[in-house]
Protein backbone atom coordinates (compact mmCIF):
# COMPACT_ATOMS: atom_id res chain seq x y z
CA UNK A 1 0.00 0.00 0.00
CA UNK A 2 1.25 3.21 -0.75
CA UNK A 3 0.31 6.83 0.11
CA UNK A 4 0.46 9.61 -2.88
CA UNK A 5 0.10 13.09 -2.22
CA UNK A 6 -1.06 14.80 -5.84
CA UNK A 7 -0.52 18.55 -5.89
CA UNK A 8 -2.18 20.18 -9.13
CA UNK A 9 -4.66 22.76 -9.78
CA UNK A 10 -6.67 21.29 -12.41
CA UNK A 11 -9.41 19.19 -11.00
CA UNK A 12 -9.96 17.29 -14.20
CA UNK A 13 -6.44 15.92 -14.64
CA UNK A 14 -6.50 14.80 -10.97
CA UNK A 15 -9.28 13.08 -11.24
CA UNK A 16 -7.86 11.19 -14.31
CA UNK A 17 -3.88 10.38 -12.58
CA UNK A 18 -6.10 9.11 -9.70
CA UNK A 19 -7.47 6.70 -12.14
CA UNK A 20 -4.50 5.84 -13.45
CA UNK A 21 -2.92 4.94 -9.69
CA UNK A 22 -5.63 3.08 -8.71
CA UNK A 23 -6.07 0.91 -11.56
CA UNK A 24 -2.80 0.05 -11.34
CA UNK A 25 -2.21 0.22 -7.01
CA UNK A 26 -5.63 -0.34 -6.26
CA UNK A 27 -4.60 -0.18 -2.24
CA UNK A 28 -3.04 3.52 -2.38
CA UNK A 29 -4.74 6.13 -0.13
CA UNK A 30 -4.45 9.09 -2.40
CA UNK A 31 -4.20 13.17 -0.97
CA UNK A 32 -4.80 15.79 -2.93
CA UNK A 33 -4.35 20.13 -3.15
CA UNK A 34 -4.11 22.64 -5.87
CA UNK A 35 -1.54 24.75 -4.78
CA UNK A 36 2.45 24.87 -3.15
CA UNK A 37 1.43 25.67 0.18
CA UNK A 38 -0.76 23.02 1.03
CA UNK A 39 1.46 20.58 -0.56
CA UNK A 40 3.89 22.00 1.94
CA UNK A 41 2.13 21.85 4.73
CA UNK A 42 0.67 18.08 4.00
CA UNK A 43 4.19 17.16 3.34
CA UNK A 44 5.56 18.24 6.53
CA UNK A 45 2.38 16.45 8.35
CA UNK A 46 2.09 13.28 6.59
CA UNK A 47 5.31 11.33 7.31
CA UNK A 48 4.36 8.16 5.76
CA UNK A 49 3.63 9.63 2.16
CA UNK A 50 5.41 7.49 -0.32
CA UNK A 51 5.65 9.42 -3.43
CA UNK A 52 4.24 13.24 -4.23
CA UNK A 53 3.16 14.04 -7.95
CA UNK A 54 3.92 17.66 -8.38
CA UNK A 55 2.40 19.65 -11.18
CA UNK A 56 5.28 22.50 -12.55
CA UNK A 57 2.45 25.57 -13.15
CA UNK A 58 -0.02 25.32 -9.82
CA UNK A 59 -0.46 28.34 -7.63
CA UNK A 60 3.01 28.50 -5.40
CA UNK A 61 5.19 27.10 -7.80
CA UNK A 62 6.91 29.88 -9.37
CA UNK A 63 8.34 27.00 -11.66
CA UNK A 64 11.02 24.95 -10.45
CA UNK A 65 11.81 26.97 -7.39
CA UNK A 66 8.05 25.30 -5.76
CA UNK A 67 10.23 21.50 -6.22
CA UNK A 68 13.15 23.49 -4.38
CA UNK A 69 11.24 24.48 -1.49
CA UNK A 70 9.56 20.79 -1.59
CA UNK A 71 13.17 18.90 -1.28
CA UNK A 72 14.45 21.57 1.06
CA UNK A 73 11.04 21.14 3.57
CA UNK A 74 10.68 17.27 3.01
CA UNK A 75 14.03 15.69 1.91
CA UNK A 76 12.90 12.02 2.33
CA UNK A 77 9.74 11.88 0.46
CA UNK A 78 10.35 11.56 -3.22
CA UNK A 79 8.93 14.23 -5.77
CA UNK A 80 8.04 13.29 -9.91
CA UNK A 81 6.93 16.44 -11.34
CA UNK A 82 4.17 15.91 -13.95
CA UNK A 83 3.82 18.74 -16.17
CA UNK A 84 2.70 19.08 -20.14
CA UNK A 85 5.92 20.74 -20.00
CA UNK A 86 7.98 18.78 -22.70
CA UNK A 87 11.80 20.96 -22.96
CA UNK A 88 14.06 18.49 -22.19
CA UNK A 89 16.80 21.41 -20.08
CA UNK A 90 13.50 21.61 -18.25
CA UNK A 91 12.82 17.67 -17.54
CA UNK A 92 17.05 17.39 -16.83
CA UNK A 93 16.92 20.23 -14.96
CA UNK A 94 14.47 19.58 -12.35
CA UNK A 95 16.17 15.66 -11.84
CA UNK A 96 19.20 17.74 -11.18
CA UNK A 97 17.41 19.48 -8.45
CA UNK A 98 15.76 16.63 -6.95
CA UNK A 99 12.89 15.27 -8.88
CA UNK A 100 13.40 11.39 -8.91
CA UNK A 101 11.07 11.53 -11.95
CA UNK A 102 8.95 13.98 -14.83
CA UNK A 103 6.13 12.22 -16.65
CA UNK A 104 4.39 14.48 -19.06
CA UNK A 105 0.61 14.43 -19.03
CA UNK A 106 0.18 13.47 -22.43
CA UNK A 107 1.53 10.47 -21.39
CA UNK A 108 -0.51 7.41 -22.05
CA UNK A 109 -2.02 5.68 -19.55
CA UNK A 110 -0.14 2.26 -19.23
CA UNK A 111 3.42 4.09 -19.36
CA UNK A 112 2.08 6.23 -17.10
CA UNK A 113 1.32 3.45 -14.57
CA UNK A 114 5.09 1.99 -15.24
CA UNK A 115 6.62 5.42 -14.42
CA UNK A 116 5.16 5.40 -11.21
CA UNK A 117 5.62 1.49 -10.54
CA UNK A 118 9.42 2.31 -11.32
CA UNK A 119 9.98 5.48 -8.82
CA UNK A 120 8.22 4.04 -6.43
CA UNK A 121 10.65 0.66 -6.30
CA UNK A 122 13.45 3.47 -5.87
CA UNK A 123 14.35 4.33 -9.59
CA UNK A 124 14.36 7.29 -11.65
CA UNK A 125 12.07 7.83 -14.25
CA UNK A 126 13.43 10.19 -17.45
CA UNK A 127 10.96 10.19 -20.31
CA UNK A 128 12.31 8.76 -23.19
CA UNK A 129 10.88 10.27 -26.47
CA UNK A 130 12.03 13.83 -24.43
CA UNK A 131 15.53 12.61 -23.60
CA UNK A 132 16.19 11.58 -26.98
CA UNK A 133 15.42 14.77 -28.68
CA UNK A 134 17.76 16.82 -29.99
CA UNK A 135 19.07 19.81 -28.16
CA UNK A 136 18.67 23.41 -29.37
CA UNK A 137 21.97 25.77 -29.44
CA UNK A 138 19.48 27.91 -27.38
CA UNK A 139 19.30 25.32 -24.01
CA UNK A 140 22.45 24.48 -23.88
CA UNK A 141 23.56 24.95 -20.06
CA UNK A 142 26.77 25.05 -18.42
CA UNK A 143 25.93 21.83 -16.52
CA UNK A 144 25.71 19.96 -20.44
CA UNK A 145 29.01 19.17 -20.86
CA UNK A 146 31.01 16.99 -22.80
CA UNK A 147 32.97 14.70 -21.14
CA UNK A 148 36.71 13.72 -21.93
CA UNK A 149 37.19 11.21 -24.53
CA UNK A 150 39.75 9.74 -21.93
CA UNK A 151 36.95 8.68 -19.60
CA UNK A 152 34.85 7.64 -22.08
CA UNK A 153 38.24 5.35 -23.17
CA UNK A 154 38.33 3.57 -20.05
CA UNK A 155 34.67 2.38 -20.25
CA UNK A 156 34.34 -1.35 -21.97
CA UNK A 157 32.23 -1.45 -24.93
CA UNK A 158 29.36 -3.24 -22.84
CA UNK A 159 29.64 -0.15 -20.58
CA UNK A 160 29.57 1.98 -23.74
CA UNK A 161 26.09 0.36 -24.80
CA UNK A 162 24.76 0.68 -21.11
CA UNK A 163 25.18 4.51 -20.87
CA UNK A 164 24.29 5.14 -24.33
CA UNK A 165 20.66 3.71 -23.44
CA UNK A 166 20.66 5.51 -19.99
CA UNK A 167 21.22 8.60 -22.18
CA UNK A 168 18.44 7.95 -23.98
CA UNK A 169 15.80 8.24 -20.66
CA UNK A 170 16.07 4.08 -20.70
CA UNK A 171 15.71 2.20 -17.07
CA UNK A 172 18.07 -0.52 -16.07
CA UNK A 173 15.12 -2.82 -16.95
CA UNK A 174 14.90 -1.75 -20.20
CA UNK A 175 18.56 -1.63 -21.22
CA UNK A 176 18.61 -5.48 -19.68
CA UNK A 177 16.09 -6.22 -21.99
CA UNK A 178 17.80 -4.88 -24.96
CA UNK A 179 21.13 -5.95 -24.70
CA UNK A 180 19.78 -9.24 -23.16
CA UNK A 181 21.51 -9.47 -20.04
CA UNK A 182 20.17 -9.73 -16.33
CA UNK A 183 19.35 -6.53 -14.91
CA UNK A 184 21.54 -6.87 -11.93
CA UNK A 185 24.43 -7.04 -14.34
CA UNK A 186 23.00 -3.76 -15.65
CA UNK A 187 23.33 -2.26 -12.28
CA UNK A 188 26.78 -3.35 -11.88
CA UNK A 189 27.13 -1.82 -15.35
CA UNK A 190 26.04 1.46 -14.25
CA UNK A 191 27.70 1.62 -10.78
CA UNK A 192 31.05 0.96 -12.81
CA UNK A 193 30.10 3.62 -15.30
CA UNK A 194 29.53 5.97 -12.63
CA UNK A 195 32.66 5.56 -10.98
CA UNK A 196 34.69 5.84 -14.20
CA UNK A 197 33.07 8.91 -15.08
CA UNK A 198 33.82 10.50 -11.69
CA UNK A 199 29.82 10.47 -11.16
CA UNK A 200 27.98 10.87 -7.86
CA UNK A 201 24.47 10.02 -10.03
CA UNK A 202 23.08 8.51 -12.96
CA UNK A 203 21.32 12.33 -14.45
CA UNK A 204 24.96 13.43 -13.58
CA UNK A 205 26.60 10.79 -16.16
CA UNK A 206 23.77 11.66 -18.63
CA UNK A 207 24.10 15.68 -18.25
CA UNK A 208 27.99 14.82 -18.39
CA UNK A 209 27.77 12.94 -22.04
CA UNK A 210 26.09 15.76 -23.54
CA UNK A 211 25.65 15.29 -27.53
CA UNK A 212 28.19 12.25 -27.47
CA UNK A 213 28.37 10.31 -30.50
CA UNK A 214 28.49 7.01 -29.14
CA UNK A 215 29.07 5.35 -32.42
CA UNK A 216 33.08 6.69 -32.72
CA UNK A 217 33.72 4.76 -29.52
CA UNK A 218 31.91 1.03 -30.06
CA UNK A 219 33.83 1.38 -33.57
CA UNK A 220 36.78 0.60 -31.51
Amino acid sequence: MYNILIADDHPLFREAICSVIRGGFPDCELVETDNLDNALAIALERDDLDLILLDLNMPGMQGLNGLMSIRNEAPTIPVVIVSAEQDKHIVLQAITYGAVGFITKSTPREQMTAALEQVLQGNVYLPAEIIRAEKSASVRTPRETTISPELLQALTRRQLLVLERMAKGESNKQIAYALDIAETTVKAHVSAILRKLNATNRVQAILSVGDIDFSTYLRR
